[in-house]
C-alpha cells in the first residue's frame, strides 16, 4: 500500500469553520489536499471563538500548529515594517514559534512540498528542504492596498500606497521563488503578470468554487424575518473594510431612492463582527444581524441580493453562494470582473448609485425576471464553479514538481 506523501500547508487564518471568504477557499484546499496527502498545517487563530475548532482539523491533518494572533497586538507589531522598510503585512504575520514548528516538521516528516495560502505566509516557505512551493496569492493584495489609498486622504493614503509598493516587491520575490503562483481569476493573473513580468511563466489561475449541494435553492430553510415588504440582503464579514464601505455606500446613496419606490423595503446586512460604522446604520428598515448560525435562510428568502463592493479583488464567494441559491444578484462592476455567466441573464451588473437603483427597482418589480435570473445563476454555478474541477490545478502542480522551479536559496524577505 502506497503511503500518501506529506505536504506542508500554511494559512494566515485557521481554515475552519469556512464562514468567510478566505476561509471558504483555504478549507476547500485543505480538504482537497487531505484526499491525496498527509497534511501538516500551520496557521494563525485571530478570533477567540475559533479556538474551539482547532481539534476539528485533525480529521484532515496529520499535524496541526495553531498560534494565537491578537489583531491589536499584531497591528502594533506590524509597525516594525516602517523601520525595516518592508510591507506591514509581513511582521503582522511573523512568528518565531511558527517558523520553528515549520522547520522542525519539514525535517522530521521529510516534507518536500508546500502549499501556501495568502502571500505573507510565503515568508515561512524559504526552507532548503522544500523543492516545490505553490503560493496561492488568491488576489493581488498589493493592488488592493493601492485601491484603498485612492479612497483615502492624508497620512493613511500614504501608508496604503506604501503598503501596496512594498507588498508588491515581496510578492514578486515570493513568486519568483515558487513553483507556481496562483490567482483566483484570469484578470488578477494578468494584473500580476504586468506588475511582475519576470514571474509570468509561473502564474496560474485557480478559480473559486461553491458547494452547490449545501447552497441549494431546493433547501427547506426557515424564514429568518417577519413576512412584510421586499427584502434586500448583503452577506459578508463586517469587519472587512471593502464590505463596510460597500454597505455604508449602499445605505447612503442607493437605499433612500429604493425606499421611496418600495414602501416597506428592508435591507439585511448579514455577517460577523459588525464594526461601529456598520452598527450605526441600523434602523427599522436596515437590520444588522451580526454573526448568524446559517447564512442560507437569509439568501433563500431575500428578494434580491446585492454586492455593491467598490473595492473588490477576484471572485466574491458571497456572490457565488447567492447565485448557487438561485437568487437574483446585483453586483458592482468590480465584483463582476471574471464572473462566469452573461450579465443581465445570470446576474446584473451596476456601477453608479443610479444604476444600482434602476437594477434593484426593476428586479423588485418583476418576480418573473428575478426567477429567470435566479435559474440562470444556479446553472452558471453548476457549470463553472465546481471546487473539485478547479482544485485539480493543485494536483497537477504537486504531481509535476519540476526541478527547474525549485525555490532558490536564501530567506524571504
Amino acid at each position: 500500500m502506497t503511503t500518501r506523501p506529506p505536504v506542508l500547508f500554511l494559512a494566515h487564518r485557521i481554515p475552519w469553520p469556512p464562514n468567510k471568504g478566505d476561509k471558504v477557499r483555504s478549507f476547500n484546499i485543505l480538504r482537497h489536499l487531505a484526499r491525496r496527502h498527509r497534511v501538516f498545517l500551520a496557521c494563525f487563530v485571530d478570533q477567540p471563538e475559533d479556538w474551539q475548532h482547532v481539534e476539528r482539523l485533525d480529521q484532515w491533518c496529520a499535524g496541526v500548529y495553531a498560534e494565537r494572533l491578537d489583531p491589536l497586538t499584531a497591528r502594533l507589531t506590524s509597525l516594525r515594517g516602517l523601520l525595516g522598510g518592508e510591507a506591514l503585512s509581513l511582521p503582522y504575520y511573523r512568528s518565531a514559534r511558527l517558523r520553528q514548528w515549520v522547520q522542525n516538521t519539514v525535517r522530521r516528516e521529510g516534507i518536500v512540498q508546500a502549499v501556501v495560502f495568502s502571500g505573507p505566509m510565503a515568508q515561512y516557505a524559504d526552507i532548503p528542504e522544500l523543492d516545490s512551493v505553490v503560493v496561492d496569492f488568491c488576489d493581488v493584495d498589493s493592488a488592493k492596498w493601492v485601491q484603498y489609498a485612492a479612497r483615502r486622504a492624508g497620512p493613511m493614503a500614504w501608508v496604503y500606497r506604501r503598503e501596496g509598493e512594498r507588498l508588491l516587491a515581496f510578492e514578486r520575490r515570493a513568486a519568483q521563488r515558487a513553483t507556481a503562483a496562483l490567482f483566483v481569476t484570469e484578470a488578477e493573473a494578468q494584473i500580476f503578470c504586468r506588475a511582475a513580468p519576470e514571474a509570468a511563466d509561473r502564474v496560474k489561475v485557480m478559480q473559486n468554487g461553491v458547494d452547490a449541494e449545501y447552497f441549494s435553492p431546493s433547501s427547506d430553510l426557515p424564514m429568518p424575518w417577519p413576512a412584510a415588504g421586499p427584502v434586500l440582503a448583503f452577506t459578508g464579514a463586517m469587519d472587512y473594510w471593502p464590505n463596510i464601505d460597500a454597505v455604508r455606500w449602499f445605505a447612503q446613496e442607493v437605499l433612500p431612492a429604493l425606499r421611496a419606490r418600495h414602501p416597506g423595503l428592508r435591507f439585511f446586512v448579514v455577517g460577523m463582527n459588525p464594526t461601529a460604522a456598520v452598527r450605526e446604520l441600523a434602523g427599522a428598515d436596515l437590520v444588522v444581524t451580526g454573526a448568524v448560525p446559517d447564512v442560507r435562510p437569509y439568501l433563500a428568502h431575500a428578494d434580491v441580493v446585492v454586492a455593491p463592493l467598490r473595492v473588490a479583488r477576484g471572485i466574491q464567494n458571497k456572490v457565488l453562494e447567492a447565485m448557487a441559491m438561485g437568487r437574483a444578484v446585483v453586483v458592482s462592476a468590480d465584483s463582476a470582473v471574471g464572473l462566469a455567466g452573461e450579465p443581465g441573464q445570470a446576474y446584473v451588473s451596476a456601477g453608479t448609485a443610479a444604476e444600482f437603483v434602476a437594477a434593484v427597482d426593476r428586479l423588485l418589480a418583476d418576480a418573473a425576471l428575478r426567477g429567470r435570473i435566479g435559474v440562470a445563476a444556479r446553472r452558471t454555478v453548476e457549470c463553472h464553479y465546481s471546487w473539485a474541477a478547479h482544485l485539480g490545478v493543485l494536483d497537477a502542480l504537486l504531481d509535476a514538481r519540476p526541478a527547474s522551479a525549485a525555490p532558490a536559496a536564501g530567506a524571504l524577505p
